[in-house]
This record gives structure tokens, sequence and C-alpha cells, in this order.
């Protein structure tokens, strides 16, 4: 029964669990819009729906812990069979792509709504990364060849797995034996958080490779799927499983229970337990039915020396940011809200909830947040709003991109395999943002400072103050434009209209400066206009200076042609352009912007842009670079009507 209740447990923590990558591993047994597995069982199998048909319909609950919900733990079981018939056809764990999560996750979704169940329950319980296979997630096992060279040839699944599961004795030592491989793999991995992961592909291994039944047999499924079958001929087991389903949450119950009564009791300066989080803060408070950690305002005084003016890093666009160390020694970006969309309270904190679900390995990861009323503090006013960010000590893409002069911290020219793993970076996490949750949410300032790079100089993208959620296949229209000016979309700027194409114009500008060394916005011609890079670069790239935009630290170098592949440079300088086109429709996807920097598809000709947008040039003596445009968005005369299309 322990194995049971531990199974229980490990299925909640599944369903959120984010798997954080984009890129595809080469699986050549399906086309990435099909779902190459056969979801027909799902009608076939007599499973138990009534956790499910007791759910409304729940599509605008976006804030919901869908985790903990008993049909979204029964949903993660009963879709794990596919994946081990897939595992024991193709020796591949999960799915090649996003593209292809999405199609099995839409074909999952229409065999439920052939049951008459709720036709957002996918969308709900689950997220299409978290099935995309990854060299990130348990010991970088991704197909069965992984598994052998891992673990060797043989493991105890091998023997405890392989007969008969329905009897109790036989379910509990196959069961026993997956958490041992886990614990092994977890120890090759060192990466504590992977071990629902890791559990996971020792399920799948068990059901799909080892046990002689197969995935689809009443074995596997009540065993290592844990799945309650229907059976009008023996209500025996009907009653025995909701009975062992019963105990099984009572004792989970009980132990969250006298966790709650612990956490309370403790001493100050202790650590708490979170099933949404992989690591957590000194004396944290917890919400109920949330994954965000809760400070209190004390805590944050003591990790920031009172908000310390040497403790300052930097004034974003909606607050001030503080370098902070909690008590247990973690490093932390402390960032007192000053100015939001968000009226009260209440909005704030569900907007909370949403970031702290946001798990992606390009995104500033949020710790937790702090609501005080507390008007003074040592003379200090402390009332407001504060969210705590992991610290990335690398800075933001800004100072590493236009280093300020003098000082002890002027930072070397970023090299190409930066810049390139840096752009990739940014387009993955927009892509997860974009694509990876639902409803999508679009940041609406990307900029080279909401660039943040951790300890390897990995970007991460940051600031989701800013950040809305859209509702599927629909534009925002807002009365209130926010971003910075130079990364702005025009028809965001000009006429309030939000798509996840906004975004992609302000990535194109930021590969823009990456590409080319130069601001956004460039005062610097001595002019009383900006030089705005999109028309500089569009401008010389058309007239066939392509050479003239790219940042003279990538070829300066003699052997910048082995070092810096110039076609590879030219690509992502083309693809920069293209996103931050003045049309629309003219700009890819985010998806399809990754695709074109990996070279998975080819970059389009450079269309031209409408003559109103072409900047004013001054033209000294010839020169190109010399010339400069008309203030920032204001000569653009475009009718709104033909630029939103």
């Amino acid at each position: 029964m322990k194995f049971l209740i531990l199974f229980l447990v490990l299925s909640f923590c599944l369903s959120v669990t984010k798997i954080s990558s984009l890129s595809p591993v080469s699986d050549n047994s399906t086309s990435p819009n099909i779902c190459p597995m056969d979801l027909n069982y799902v009608l076939r199998i007599p499973w138990s729906t009534w956790d499910c048909r007791k759910l409304s319909k729940i599509s605008d609950n976006i804030t919901s812990n869908s985790g903990n919900n008993p049909c979204c733990q029964t949903l993660i079981s009963l879709y794990g069979i596919a994946f081990a018939e897939r595992l024991k056809a193709t020796n591949f764990f999960q799915l090649p792509n996003l593209e292809t999560s999405i199609s099995c996750l839409h074909n999952f979704q229409s065999k439920l709504n052939a049951l008459s169940l709720s036709p957002d329950l996918t969308s709900f319980c689950f997220d299409p990364l978290q099935f995309v296979i990854s060299s990130n997630v348990c010991a970088s096992i991704q197909t069965t060849q992984d598994w052998v060279k891992t673990l060797g040839p043989s493991t105890v699944l091998d023997s405890a797995c392989r007969p008969d599961l329905t009897d109790l004795t036989a379910c509990d030592a196959c069961l026993a034996a997956a958490f041992q491989v886990q614990s092994q793999l977890i120890g090759i991995d060192g990466n504590k958080s992977h071990s629902v992961a890791c559990f996971y592909f020792a399920v799948l291994y068990a059901s799909g490779i080892v046990n002689e039944f197969g995935p689809q047999s009443n074995a596997a499924i009540s065993c290592t799927f844990n799945l309650q079958i229907k059976s009008k001929k023996d209500h025996s087991s009907l009653i025995f499983g909701l009975t062992g389903a019963s105990v099984a949450v009572l004792v989970i119950s009980v132990f969250l229970g006298l966790y709650l009564w612990w956490a309370k009791k403790r001493r100050r300066g202790g650590r708490s337990f979170d099933l949404g989080s992989e690591e957590m803060e000194s004396r944290p408070r917890r919400r109920p039915s949330t994954v965000s950690i809760w400070f209190k305002i004390d805590e944050l005084l003591k990790a920031t020396d009172n908000f310390s003016s040497k403790n300052f890093i930097g004034r974003g666009g909606y607050g001030i940011v503080y370098k902070g160390t909690l008590a247990d020694g973690t490093v932390v970006a402390v960032k007192k809200v000053i100015e939001s969309d968000f009226q009260g309270n209440d909005e704030f904190c569900n907007e909370v909830e949403i970031i702290s679900n946001l798990k992606h390995r390009n995104l500033v990861p949020l710790r937790g947040c702090c609501v005080t009323d507390e008007d003074l503090t040592d003379g200090h006013e402390v009332s407001g709003r504060y969210l705590i960010y992991d610290y990335m000590p690398n800075g933001n893409l800004d100072d590493h991109l236009f280093p300020t002069n003098g000082g002890e911290n002027v930072k070397q020219p970023l090299t190409w395999p930066q810049r390139k793993s840096i752009i990739l970076d940014v387009a993955q996490g927009l892509a997860y943002l974009h694509y990876g949750v639902r409803p999508g949410i679009y940041h609406r300032d990307i900029k080279a400072t909401n660039i943040l790079l951790d300890a390897d100089m990995r970007a991460r993208v940051a600031d989701f103050g800013l950040a809305k959620q859209s509702r599927e296949g629909q534009s925002h229209l807002t009365t209130r434009v926010a971003g910075t000016h130079g990364y702005l979309a025009p028809e965001y700027a000009l006429y309030g209209q939000l798509t996840e194409k906004s975004d992609v114009y302000s990535f194109g500008v930021v590969i823009l400066e990456i590409m080319c060394g130069r601001k956004a916005l460039d005062f610097s011609s001595g002019s009383h206009h900006a030089l705005l890079i999109t028309d500089w670069a569009w401008s010389l790239v058309k007239s066939g200076k392509m050479e003239q935009v790219l940042d003279s630290a990538l070829t300066k170098n003699e052997d910048s042609a082995i070092v810096n592949p110039k076609a590879i440079m030219e690509r992502y300088l083309l693809v920069g352009i293209l996103c931050a086109h003045v049309m629309v429709a003219l700009r890819p996807t985010i998806m399809d912007a990754l695709k074109m920097l990996e070279g998975d598809i080819e970059v389009p000709a450079i269309p031209d842009r409408p003559a109103p947008l072409l900047m004013h040039p001054s033209l000294h003596g010839g020169d190109i670079n010399n010339f400069t445009i008309s203030p920032a968005l204001s000569a653009l005369k475009l009718n709104s009507g033909d630029m939103l299309r």
C-alpha cells in the first residue's frame, strides 16, 4: 500500500512538471504535425471516468492548481499507456517536438470528448512541453539505448516487473524495483529535481519493455499505471480499488495536516517543502492552493540589509531591484513593484499565481512574493508589493552589449558562440510563453535589459510584471501601451494592437542589437533624431552591404571565418530583420523564427518596407552609416488596417 500512496503522490507531481527544452531529437518515425501514438485504447479500456465527470467547463479557470485534481492524476496515468506503447515500438521515451506533443494532446482530448467529458481537460491538466524529449531530464535518457548505456543491460526491473502484476505481491515488488531504479538514476543525474521524471521513465520501461503482458494489459493498467478499471462482473475489485484510493487520500491528507502543523510550529529561519517548487527559501509561507512562496517583509529587510543602496541592482520598467541573501545563504533578487497594471492586491496575487507556474530553462524563476501594508520600519517605507527571483550573477544582456566606460566591471565583448546561444535561449523562452502554456502569454517588454544571464551565460527572459495572458486565437487591444521605445512593434505603439507578433518584433530588435553591436535607438550621431536599428540594418542589407551591419568584434579576427562562420551569422541577422518587419503578416511566428535560426527551414527573402516608413536620410558624403531618421515612430503614416494585417 505504501508504494500505491507514493505512486499517487508522484503522479500528482508529474502533472505539473515542465520539461525545459524545445530542441527536437531526431525521430524519423513521425511527421511533427501528426501524432504517432494510437490513442483508441482510451475508448476501449473501461477506465473510471468518475472524477473527470465531476468537472464542469474549466477553460477560464487559469489559476487552478491542476496537479492535485483527481481527474488530472487519472489522465496522466491513462496518457502514460500510449507512451509505454510508443517506447515498446520505437525505443523513444517521449515525443520529438512541441508540435507533435500538441497534436497528440488534441487527439487525446478528442477521445475524451467522445466520452462526453469536458473539452478543456488536456489544456487544464497538461503542458505540452512536459512530454517533449529532452537531454536535460533524468540522466539525459531519451531512448532505451541510453537506458542500457546508463544502467547496464539488466536492472531489478527486468526480473521484478516481468510476471503478471495483478497479484498484489508481484505489483509491490515491481513498484519497489521502480523506486530502486529511480534512486540509481537520480544518483547518476545528480539533480534531485528530476526524481519525478526518473520514476516516470522507470514505470514506462517496466510496462513497455519488461512486462510480458504489455502496457494495455490489466496487470500494467492496474499496477504500474494505477488506473481503476470498471467491471460489471466483479464488483469486489471496484470496491477494493475505491477503498484503496480513499485510504491513500486519507493518509496523504493526514501527512499534509501533520506537515502544516509542524511548519507552523517550527523555529524561525527553518526550511519548508512545497510540491510545486524545486528549491525552497528561508521561512516561506505558502497560501492554500498555490505554488507561490510568501515571504514576510522582515525576511526581505534582513536579506537586503534594509534595502541598502549597496545592494541596489537597478530600476526596471515597473520596479526597483535589490540583491538579497536569505537566511539559508541563497542569493536572490528582490523587486519592489512601483507601478503595474494591477489595480488591487487580489489581481496582483492572481498574476503571481500564474507566473509561479511558469517553469522553463529560459525564464527567470519566480521564487516568491510579499504583500505588506506596513508603513515604516526603522525609517524605511516598506508598504507595497515585492517579487523575489533567482539572482542572475552575470547581469543583463545590455550590460554585456553596451558596457559603461571605466570601472572594474567592464565586460568583455560577447563571443559568437555566446551570442548565438543567447538568441536561441530567448527564442525558446518566448516559444514557451506563446505556445507552452494555455492561454498563451505575451511579454510586451522584450528588450536587452530584460534578458538576464546566469552563471553559465545562458539567457533567461525576465520581468513578467507586464505579461498578459491572451485569449486563445485572439489579439489584445489595449489603451495603455507598455514597453520601451525602440523595441515596440509599430502596430502596438500606434494602435494598441497586441499579438504574439508584437513580441516577435521586439525579439527581432534584440537579435539586431546582438548581431550589430548597436542600440535599438542610437543618439550617438549628434543629430536631434534617433537612428532606429531596424531601418539602419534593413537599408544596408537591401543595399548589399551586410558586412557593414555585423559587429566588428565578430569579424575583426583573421580566423573569424573559422571561429565565427559568416553564413550562420548572416542567417541570424536576416532573421532579426525579418522578425522586426513593420508589417505584422510578414513576420514569422516565434516557432518559425526558431526553426530559421537553427537552419531547419530557409529564411525567405527580406521583403520591402512601405515607403512612409523609410527614414528621411541626410546622406553626408554618400555614407549610409551617417543617415538620421525622424523621431522614432512619429513618421509612421500607414493605414492601420494595412499595418495590422
